[in-house]
């Protein structure tokens, strides 16, 4: 080989965490080459940058030449060279990006550590979150705001007011007011004081920034003349309404862009100068395109590694002809990427990437914390895969470093890993091979625990490895059900597309529990990421926000807009060197209903216009539409892709196993035969090397194919056949199962679990995908569950706090009160609190499931709606005395009979019984309709998976299961209730007792049994009845003893009977926790809920009070008038952040104390709040102030949180219900800690010329406010917990570091928006 011969040297790399990847493409002779190596991500002694390394060797092997370490590089043989980059992310994992400060406007400098005031883990007393980025906050005078409201009636737009002054339009032609013009010398002044502090690098966002842009480009400027480096404007980053998901992407961008361009200059100085003429230097967007070195950005650059594998899986594995869509699963050592590819890339605009949320275009990448390192545990009778990782150090087990049994170990000690082909790098000279004696051992300890708790079931280490590797891969598929089929698709429609070092040892199980038929392994699997990247095209998106409603005039004009977007993309791309005739357009509009939250991007299809796309893909997603509601357009966008060089394509799997002529594979290419353990036993397994195996070789399974990276499993009921780019393996048989019955197997016990809880999640989907409501589809306030044939929850989806252990008590009524008047086809409706209803808005709808003529299972979802008639709109009253006060109140009602739905009993139950009493019917009977029959598809949707779980597994089995499922969950309380009362026998009985603000007591004392782990909650003593809208349903109470029972286990536990299983509640009758079924009871739900956990906290004594109020805050107007006459208006309910309490916590063998968390939802509610712009734009306020509630946390040796300050000015006359507590009564403090700041509500009356009077209000009030009226809401600090001057050593503190967010998924994608969405609630 010689230079002369050489053309057209293309290097594409991949730098992952333990291994950078290369692959190089060169024409010699006219022939086309590629070659691939790995080298070590960090390796210090030898070289300080893995991708000039692997460059510099490329170049060696090129030239056949030795190139000094050090040397720079002499780059003009090769033409691009393309990467993939870990900086910014672990950046971003460590925190050790820029110095930065955020600049906003003034009365928000808390808005982005407030976020959306959810709480990423529904059950940790610690609240942890990630935290915010920047160090220091500039309060910039300056203020914008909206002088109509997309929520007004009369449709008024305020366009008569511009008058270019004061009255301006913005970039979407809306009209802003200019209340407070930029104060440039005071912003002046601040930034020079960053300046001194040393700072760099900032971050520019103003509320209503993106749509009125010019503040902050004057802001920008003036930054940019001090001499900062960075200016990110939120504007340019993110041109989108909603400013904490722009702000939060911006500070990303002003902290990590610094990081990557400091990179950038470090990486090209290893070349010689003048590169630039001969070689393009790209970097991997997380979009999936290309950029030129010297425009890559921070936000742009997170998921520059996986994204480059999405697009290897679609270029290599997706066939446009037969379009079969494809499932992208990349296991590696530490977790799991997956991704779907039909034809288009799919894009997230909302990720939670390493726990900060971003919102900016990415391919939607999902990471499952299961990996090679997921470590393996054994708890309350079941088996655990992670979601902790061995990570690199210590490692797997196998790796010498004494580290614990992961899922890496369970591969080799079945067999799946061949210790003499796997690279020998361990141990203290760095020479050895994995240690699978200590893997072994660590088995056979393990098995010897195991058996020791299943006499009637002992198992051999080789079952026990082998349960654990069905463990994780059933944990694996969950994701992929739930990425395909939240989005419309049936995953068994899909082939698998299996990628990364540990995919193939996996791929035929996950495809056998998801049914799918078909396995596509590439050539470069295993280096799919760096082939990816050297297939893609280079990329330039622009935005630009708009806001219209969708019709042929208006997206005339917004396609001319896009057309001006196309000439900006297409200077950009030939800037880049792009080849013009190259270049391709994707046209998007970001499309919504008006009103709703939920946005889709559309592209541009050229046989359907917009609307008509939109439509399709709603009815795909949602199972809906509403034709008579108005369509906007939010934002608008523009793709533009092309190539510098003409691209070939990528062979398809599917033709070339169509056309190959197939061969039996020939038993002399046998390297040997090894032991690997199936479920069918252990059988001999055939080893074949990957590169021997001629094209068209079939091999029957079991077999292990591995080449120099991998091994791919092939399992006895699979075949494989080698292609000349693929390896497909082809799944033949339909699993059925026959388990004993004699024992319990704790294999199957965490399966089981895994699938109930599996059906659960995908009941939740399907309701709100059907739903209509914003109650149900956006705030997800509903719970779906399973329970048996009796009405003993089996499984819950964790929605919502307050529905875990309340719904039992409705479905036995039922059950009861129906007895054998029951058929199948018959589905039940109820919400009356006297039989297990919570309050009258959630409606329960009650299907039995039949199995061979006999109810065996009942599934239910309970919903809130959003309108149900009563005295007020909304149905929630803070003046109600009466249940019939708060509309239509259902004891037991077959809404379906035979297949036949009721709408006779709905006239019935919503509009006529609620007019009997004097009060309104609902408001809103088509929402109500269509938010039923939601609930009845979620119903079916899990009767249909139930029958299709009786079918793979039989009856006897199913039920079997489903019994001792709930055992799994008593065993963790039971150790629980043990183990603390053994530390705590001085202080048994355990009492408490806490106050509502009308004085009304909750007292309760709590007996434990150490010997079987047994309690009474005895609430004796406890207030009578109140004659106001506090009283809460028994069900509550059961919900409160299983939320904290579930937060004081700690552990990740079935939620099911189990959990109250130990407990014995007493409850007395006609009380403020029992009420009679004439009590009004829409507050208890929420607030005495409150009151209950944080009394029951109080008698465990391991933390002090939260905030113990949900801070309801309802305005709106229109409704039925005195002539019965419906008068258009709107509604708004929120909820507002507290203070959290502060305690310790036993975790990880240490405890730890903690403070509280300021401004945060706690306890029984995790509701988001709406974003400042969009309230702004859609209802008549201006947000004054929304902050941290300095000092309002109790002080002690863990400080109790602060609360929030939430102060809203009114642009016109409303109706406000306020509903909050703890504003007589002060969250306690424990131990010595003070209490907490109680809330405070006040009314600011507008008296005119610049007056405000400040009166203070009650906890519960019903206001009329006046244009200019404010309201101000200071929410509750959390107590503090234990004195000042107590040690550490006094409260047997093992590790007083504070506890960092723990990042279990790098990638967030869809998923992770599901996951967050279904953490929400009330």
């Amino acid at each position: 080989m010689t230079i002369a011969n050489l053309t057209n040297v293309e290097i594409a790399i991949d730098r992952g965490g333990t291994f950078t990847d290369v692959i190089y493409k060169y024409r010699e002779h006219d022939v086309e080459n590629e070659e691939t190596f790995k080298l070590l991500s960090v390796d210090p002694a030898n070289y300080n940058d893995a991708n000039i390394e692997g460059i510099r060797r490329v170049l060696e092997m090129l030239t056949h030449s030795t190139i000094a370490r050090g040397t720079p590089l002499d780059t003009s043989i090769i033409s691009s060279i393309r990467l993939g980059t870990t900086v910014a992310t672990n950046a971003l994992l460590e925190r050790k990006g820029a110095r930065i400060a955020l600049v906003t406007t003034k009365g928000f400098k808390d808005l982005l550590h407030i976020g959306d005031q959810s709480r990423p883990n529904l059950f940790a007393l610690n609240i942890v979150k990630p935290g915010v980025l920047y160090e220091s906050v500039v309060e910039a005078e300056e203020r914008v705001t909206m002088p109509a409201f997309t929520g007004d009636p009369t449709g008024y737009d305020a366009q008569d007011l511009v008058d270019n002054i004061h009255y301006v339009r913005g970039e979407t032609n809306e009209v802003f007011e200019i209340l407070q013009p930029l104060d440039t010398e005071k912003l002046t002044a601040d930034l020079l004081s960053l300046r001194k502090e040393g700072i760099d690098s900032i971050a520019i966002v103003f509320i209503h920034g993106f749509n009125f842009q010019k503040h902050e480009k004057i802001a920008g400027s003036i930054a940019r003349e001090l001499g900062f480096t960075n200016v990110s404007l939120s504007h340019e980053i993110l041109p989108v309404i909603k400013t904490v998901s722009r702000g939060q992407s911006t500070t990303v961008d002003a902290y990590l862009t610094p990081i990557v361009k400091e990179y950038i200059n470090n990486f090209v100085s290893g070349f010689k100068t003048g590169f630039e003429s001969h070689t393009r230097i790209e970097f991997m967007q997380s979009d999936g395109g290309l950029c030129s070195w010297n425009n890559f950005t921070g936000l742009r650059s997170l998921l520059s590694g996986p994204a480059g594998g999405v697009v290897g899986a679609a270029k290599t594995c997706y066939d446009a002809d037969n379009q079969i869509p494809v499932i992208g699963f990349d296991m590696g050592g530490t977790s799991t990427d997956i991704s779907r590819f039909a034809g288009e890339y799919e894009f997230s605009f909302e990720s939670i990437i390493a726990g900060i949320k971003i919102a900016a275009p990415q391919l939607d990448i999902n990471t499952v914390a299961a990996g090679g390192g997921s470590i393996l545990f054994y708890r309350n009778g079941t088996f655990i895969v992670g979601p902790e990782s061995a990570s690199a150090h210590p490692g797997p087990a196998c790796y010498r470093k004494g580290g614990p049994l992961t899922v890496t170990d369970a591969n080799l000690f079945t067999g799946r890993i061949i210790p003499e082909y796997f690279p020998k790098i361990f141990g203290p000279c760095e020479n050895l091979p994995l240690d699978y004696e200590v893997t072994k051992k660590k088995f056979e300890q393990l098995t010897e625990t195991i058996n020791k708790e299943n006499p009637g079931a002992t198992k051999t280490p080789l079952e026990i490895a082998l349960g654990f590797l069905k463990v994780a891969d059933f944990q694996m598929a969950r994701p992929i059900r739930d990425l395909t089929e939240s989005k419309g698709h049936d995953v068994s429609k899909h082939a698998l597309a299996s990628f990364g070092g540990a995919g193939g040892q996996h791929a035929t199980s996950i495809a056998k529990i998801l049914k799918i038929k078909k396995i596509l392994i590439h050539k470069h699997s295993s280096i799919l990421s760096a082939y990816g990247i050297s297939l893609s095209s280079i990329v330039n998106e622009q935005q630009e926000p708009v806001s219209v409603a969708y019709n042929k005039l208006t997206a005339s004009s917004l396609l001319d807009r896009c057309n001006k977007l196309k000439l900006k993309s297409q200077k950009e791309l030939i800037d880049q060197g792009v080849l013009s005739k190259s270049i391709d357009y994707e046209v998007f509009f970001n499309m919504s209903y008006k009103g709703s939250d939920t946005r889709i991007m559309i592209k541009q299809e050229k046989d359907q216009d917009f609307l008509q796309s939109f439509y399709t893909r709603h009815q795909s997603e949602f199972a809906f539409n509403d034709f008579e509601k108005l369509v906007l357009v939010t934002d608008i966008r523009v793709r533009a892709t092309g190539s510098t060089s003409v691209q070939t394509e990528e062979r398809s799997p599917y033709k070339d196993y169509d056309s190959i002529n197939k061969i039996e594979v020939d038993s002399d290419l046998v390297q040997k035969s090894t032991d690997v353990h199936f479920d069918q036993g252990t059988l001999s397994t055939k080893v074949f090397f990957l590169q021997t195996l001629p094209i068209g070789s079939v091999l029957t399974g079991p077999a292990l194919v591995l080449d120099s990276t991998q091994t791919i499993v092939v399992s006895p009921d699979a075949t494989a056949t080698i292609l000349p780019r693929h390896v497909v393996i082809d799944i033949h048989t339909e699993e059925k199962h026959f388990i004993s019955t004699d024992y319990v197997d704790p294999i199957q016990l965490s399966i089981f679990a895994n699938r109930f809880m599996s059906i659960a999640d995908d009941m939740s989907r399907t309701l709100q995908k059907i739903s209509v409501s914003a109650n149900i589809k956006e705030r997800l306030d509903y719970s779906c569950a399973l329970f048996d044939n009796k009405g003993n929850l089996a499984a819950n989806a964790p929605n919502v706090p307050v529905h875990l252990g309340s719904m039992s008590t409705a479905i036995k009524y039922q059950l009861q009160h129906w007895k054998d008047d029951l058929q199948e086809g018959d589905i039940l409706c109820t919400n009356s609190p006297s039989v297990g209803g919570t309050h009258l808005p959630d409606l329960t709808v009650i299907s039995p499931v039949f199995i061979d003529g006999v109810i065996q299972f009942v599934v239910a979802a309970r919903a809130h709606h959003s309108e149900i008639g009563g005295s007020a709109p909304g149905s929630s009253s803070s003046y109600a005395r009466d249940i019939y006060e708060e509309g239509a109140n259902i004891e037991a009602w077959k809404i379906v009979s035979n297949g036949k739905f009721d709408y006779q009993g709905l006239q019935k139950h919503f509009v006529d019984v609620p007019r009997s009493h004097g009060v309104s019917g609902t408001r809103n009977i088509d929402d109500n309709i269509s938010d039923l029959k939601a609930q009845i598809a979620s119903n079916q949707r899990g009767i249909n998976l139930l029958k299709d779980l009786f079918e793979e597994y039989g009856t006897e089995t199913v039920l079997f299961y489903m019994k001792n499922v709930k055992k799994s969950a008593e065993l963790a309380v039971r150790d629980f209730l043990k183990n603390y009362a053994s530390r705590n026998k001085n202080k048994l009985p355990l009492v408490a007792e806490d106050y509502m603000d009308d004085g009304c007591k909750i007292q309760v004392k709590i007996d434990i049994d150490e010997k079987n782990g047994s309690a009474v909650f005895d609430f004796s003593g406890t207030s009578l009845e109140s004659y106001s809208n506090l009283n809460a349903p028994k069900s509550i109470a059961y919900s409160t003893v299983i939320y904290v029972l579930r937060c004081l286990v700690n552990l990740e536990i079935p939620l099911n009977q189990g959990c109250l299983d130990p407990c014995t509640l007493i409850i007395p009758e006609n009380s403020l926790i029992n009420p009679s079924r004439f009590a009004a009871v829409c507050a208890g739900n929420g607030m005495t809920s409150q009151r209950l956990t944080d009394c029951l906290f109080k008698a465990f004594g391991l933390t002090s009070a939260t905030g113990g109020c949900m801070n309801g805050i309802n305005f709106g107007t229109g409704g039925v008038d005195a002539n019965g006459d419906m008068i258009k208006g709107f509604g708004y309910t929120e909820t507002v952040g507290q203070g959290s309490c502060a305690g310790i916590v036993d975790t990880d063998c240490e405890r730890y104390g903690f403070n509280g968390f300021s401004g945060t939802q706690t306890n029984m509610t995790n509701t988001k709040i709406t974003d400042p712009e969009v309230l702004e734009q859609r209802y008549p306020c201006l947000l004054l102030h929304y902050g941290i509630r300095k000092n309002s946390g109790g002080k002690g040796k863990w400080n109790g949180g602060d609360g929030l300050v939430r102060e809203i000015k009114f642009t016109s006359p409303v109706h406000v219900s306020l509903v909050t507590q703890r504003r007589v009564y002060q969250p306690w403090g424990i131990y010595g800690g003070e209490s907490g700041a109680s809330g405070k509500n006040f009314l600011g009356r507008d008296r005119g010329n610049d007056v405000i009077q400040w009166i203070q209000l009650p906890s519960l009030a019903e206001i009329e406010i006046r244009k200019g009226d404010i309201l101000k809401i200071k929410t509750p600090g959390g107590g503090g917990f234990g004195r000042p001057e107590d040690t550490d050593e006094f409260w047997g503190i093992t590790n007083s570091k504070k506890q960092q967010f723990k990042v279990m998924a790098i990638s967030e994608g869809s998923l992770g928006s599901i996951k967050e969405a279904s953490n929400s609630s009330q």
